[in-house]
């Protein structure tokens, strides 16, 4: 198991033995992956870049994103070596990109402007893959799971507001075994301006 730790900057790693260790990202993490050759793929928003780890924390890797992918949330490694990316949060653009494997130039795209039509997104945080390579989008602040096509095309919303417990949807996880689908939400609370609750909410898919 391995936890971004986005204040000290590290990712810690639980072992099945129960050891802990932890290793320096030098940069705040946030999205956390594991791509086929078992490295870890760590999304830094803050210097739009994906730092590619061993699964001990050697650093394999830096790939600094294109200009206008601002404030990548998380990433996600295809087969074929592309990555796919959903950033935004500064500025007005909203998206889930494909980016080619050198991290230089994006292939395929889903959304633009800011807003909550289905070619829109407010908050797309993070993402989960399947076999084919359809994508999974949790779209936090529009309170949504949307599907996209290998080419990112729009293919329709699996998950929306009235089938969460909790909301808004921050974290997704894929048993591509099982076809079940894990939305990981908090309860936020205005009032304090905290998460005051969470869970997971489990769908068939």
């Amino acid at each position: 198991m391995y936890i971004g730790d986005y204040k000290v900057k590290c990712v810690h790693r639980l072992d099945v033995q129960g050891a802990v260790t932890q290793w320096a990202v030098n940069d705040a993490p946030h999205g956390l992956s594991v791509n086929a050759a078992h490295n870890v793929l760590v999304t830094c928003p803050s210097v739009r870049k994906i730092k590619e780890f061993r699964s001990h924390g050697d650093l394999l890797r830096e790939l600094t994103l294109p200009d206008d992918v601002i404030m990548p949330w998380h990433a996600i490694q295809t087969r074929s070596g592309q990555f796919i990316v959903c950033h935004g949060g500064l500025g007005p653009v909203r998206r889930v990109c494909m980016i080619s494997a050198n991290g230089r130039h994006i292939v395929h795209s889903h959304g633009g402007q800011r807003g909550s039509d289905t070619d829109q997104y407010n908050a797309p945080f993070h993402l989960a893959v399947d076999d084919n390579e359809f994508v999974l989008v949790a779209d936090c602040v529009n309170r949504r799971v949307t599907l996209l096509s290998p080419t990112l095309q729009y293919v329709g919303q699996v998950v929306s507001l009235d089938q969460l417990r909790w909301d808004p949807p921050v974290s997704l996880y894929l048993d591509t075994q099982r076809r079940h689908l894990y939305v990981a939400g908090n309860e936020w609370n205005e009032k304090q301006w905290k998460c005051t609750s969470g869970g997971v909410v489990v769908f068939s898919v």
